[in-house]
């Protein structure tokens, strides 16, 4: 049995996930192959090796190459699984993407009172919120672990500015996801994990 554990002591995100699965053999040009049957345009990859107290890693930057691509796009969720199911994708990693997609809808449904339908995405619809996702499906369609575990989710701590305000970590969205979840808050200043 193949096991993915996250360590999340540190928090996680999309770009940190992304570098994590480079670190565990998904070849980089297989994942930007990949990405590109999205048709998604106005992004790169940056996928860059790296040290930090001794320690090497690979950090995955997904840089935009239009301003119009910003955090602020706004996107449905019906947009978003039409891009989706639209692209060349295998049918598995097309389907996770979805569910994980589905699963921020209702997050953010939930904290704002309305149906999926009505939910426009604000920092998740951007593309480089797109890209994070489906990019973690790609990458565990490649790895193909038996299961996928986690440590609790170190969160950080202070607050963050979000489309509705400042609010304190983990964000609403982050934290509706969360629910049920073990976290450990206060290690850092800073939002140390995100909705995706």
């Amino acid at each position: 049995m193949t096991i993915l554990y996250y360590d999340c002591f540190a928090g996680i995100s999309g770009d940190m996930n992304l570098g994590a699965m480079v670190d565990l053999g998904v070849p980089p040009d297989h994942l930007e192959a990949e990405l590109g049957k999205l048709k998604l345009d106005g992004y790169s990859l940056r996928i860059s090796k790296g040290e930090k107290n001794g320690i090497s890693g690979t950090k995955v930057d997904v840089e935009l190459k239009e301003a119009k691509h910003s955090h602020h796009h706004r996107r449905g969720f019906n947009d978003i699984k039409n891009l989706i199911e639209n692209s060349e994708l295998d049918k598995k990693i097309k389907e996770y993407s979805i569910r994980i997609f589905r699963k921020l809808a209702e997050a953010e449904a939930k904290i704002h009172n309305k149906t999926i339908e009505e939910i426009h995405f604000h920092e998740v619809g951007a593309v480089d919120s797109i890209v994070d996702i489906v990019g973690a499906a790609i990458c565990f369609h490649y790895l193909k672990p038996d299961k996928i575990m986690a440590s609790s989710v170190e969160v950080g701590g202070g607050f963050v500015k979000c489309e509705h305000g400042i609010f304190p970590v983990p964000a609403p969205a982050t934290a509706e996801l969360l629910a049920g979840t073990p976290i450990k808050s206060g290690a850092v200043n800073t939002e140390t994990t995100t909705p995706t």
